[in-house]
């Protein structure tokens, strides 16, 4: 029979009984977790390398060379289609955050029973076709085509289908990057105290765009960062609009420089240069998202 003393005391009862069931094998997790990043690397790391190899490995000579990548920069048409690509990136990012940046806070601080209304909205792209939304794209720029020349809408339609910076291009890639840049966001925002440092700031006079400027978006640097990289990815693999409207940004001069080249190296050698500059950028990124996280942690400490 049980005494009070070891009712009140356990340790007195003597030693606790095992537990039944399966013991946790962390070796087991850690040999798993390790596994499956194994394949994950074979999977990606084996087409890589075979590009590569590819673009260094002359088969008829047999002969080793990086020819391929010092022909880069020096192609025609590479450094345009590559400035055309960033400006139309910039100009993606910036009315992409001009649109989503308030608009979240707002529904952050004052309406929170829209929030699900603007996440799905900023989800709608995702089952949108590119193909659909670029033909009816080209047909509203052919309702200003069709008008006579010197009137406000063809001038539009005209300015819209500039070569050398299409403005049509960055209007349609905030839809399809939309939902990227709000995820991005969204986790910047659940990551700090957003109501907090408002009414801190306002508190001391700040106006709101002050407040915005230097409360808020200091505050979101990882999440814009995060935002604004893979929309720049984006922007710079995108080949369907771009091309069925005829223009020729990075990855339409891609395609088409890989047609026309004797060797067939080039294109490949370009593509997983782009993929390795972006693999870096993206890197470090989160390397200094980690080291800020870091700082802010022991200051707080």
């Amino acid at each position: 029979m049980t005494t009070l003393t070891e009712i009140e005391n356990p340790a007195a009862a003597g030693p606790a009984a095992p537990r039944r069931g399966r013991r946790f094998d962390a070796r087991r997790v850690r040999w798993w977790r390790g596994g499956v990043l194994g394949v994950l690397a074979v999977y990606f790391v084996v087409p890589l390398a075979a590009t590569f190899w590819f673009t260094v490995y002359d088969a008829r000579n047999h002969q080793f060379s990086l020819s391929p990548y010092g022909q880069i920069f020096s192609a025609s048409g590479f450094g345009p289609s590559v400035w055309m690509t960033f400006q139309v990136a910039l100009l993606t990012i910036v009315i992409l955050y001009v649109l989503l940046v308030p608009a979240m806070i707002a529904a952050h601080l004052h309406l929170p029973r829209l929030k699900p209304v603007l996440e799905s909205l900023a989800m709608v792209p995702l089952v949108l076709s590119p193909v659909a939304l670029v033909v009816g794209v080209d047909t509203v720029l052919g309702w200003g085509t069709d008008q006579d020349p010197g009137t406000p809408l063809f001038q539009l339609s005209v300015d819209l289908r500039n070569a050398s910076l299409p403005l049509i291009l960055p209007i349609v890639y905030v839809l399809i990057a939309l939902p990227f840049a709000y995820r991005a966001l969204e986790a910047g925002l659940r990551a700090v105290d957003l109501r907090t440092l408002v009414e801190a700031s306002r508190g001391l006079g700040a106006s709101w765009p002050v407040t915005i400027w230097r409360a808020v978006l200091p505050n979101l640097r990882s999440g814009l960062l995060s935002g604004a990289i893979l929309t720049l990815a984006l922007v710079f693999g995108e080949y369907t609009i771009s091309s069925i409207l005829q223009f020729l940004p990075f990855s339409v001069w891609v395609v088409q420089d890989g047609q026309g080249a004797t060797s067939g190296q080039l294109a490949p050698a370009v593509s997983l240069l782009s993929l390795l500059l972006s693999w870096a950028v993206l890197f470090l990124v989160s390397f200094l998202g980690g080291r800020r996280a870091v700082g802010r942690i022991n200051r707080s400490s």
